[in-house]
């Protein structure tokens, strides 16, 4: 085991997976970056919504299908959609979350793709659209973020399936996604599915 890191094996899509994390997200805070950005390694903790979202995209026929992931994090749905068939580009904006999706993917020997993008500079992903599906586990925590995938989402694909615990920004963020989106929501396990398909 390297230093610095767990190993945990979860199941995802029929299969158990060995999965890398930090042993410590606060040990990774960096000061400059919070400064600069208000960045935290989020991406390091293995939040419920990741194994859900992992569950339902299990569920879903995917073979075949172009699956976008946004702030991945340790990437569990698109490591899922990935054993299901799908063509994958999981994408998160901190370097090292994706850095260390490549190491657990290459590991378990699942296929896909993983790139450090921010929502307010698209271009990769916009380049790629329409994506058959979008994929997002617990990524309303701020205002921000829910004001961004407001704009963003349109522009990349028709169907989207977002994993959330009840963050306090999750329900103004769907009020007004429903101006342009049908949602419907499933609540699992303390977690709430929110499925969103363009008008």
């Amino acid at each position: 085991m390297e230093q610095g890191f767990v190993e945990e094996v979860v199941e995802l899509a029929g299969r158990e997976v060995s999965l890398l994390r930090p042993a410590s997200a606060d040990a990774l805070i960096d000061e400059d970056a919070f400064d600069e950005d208000e960045f935290l390694p989020y991406w390091a903790e293995l939040w419920p919504s990741g194994p859900a979202l992992a569950r339902a995209v299990a569920g879903l026929a995917t073979a075949g299908a172009r699956v976008l992931e946004l702030g991945a994090g340790l990437g569990l749905p698109s490591l899922a959609a990935a054993l299901l068939g799908a063509d994958v580009l999981a994408t998160d904006w901190a370097a090292e979350a994706v850095d260390l999706l490549r190491r657990n993917a290459e590991r378990n020997e699942i296929v896909l793709r993983a790139a450090c993008v921010r929502w307010d500079k698209p271009a990769l992903l916009l380049r790629e659209a329409p994506w058959q599906l979008v994929l997002g586990a617990d990524l309303l925590y701020e205002r921000r973020n829910g004001d961004l995938l407001l704009e963003l989402l349109p522009r990349l694909g028709t169907d989207v399936l977002l994993a959330d615990p009840g963050r306090p920004f999750a329900q103004g963020f769907l009020e007004r996604a429903a101006e342009r989106w049908h949602v419907e929501t499933d609540a699992t396990g303390g977690v709430k599915l929110h499925r969103l398909r363009l008008r």
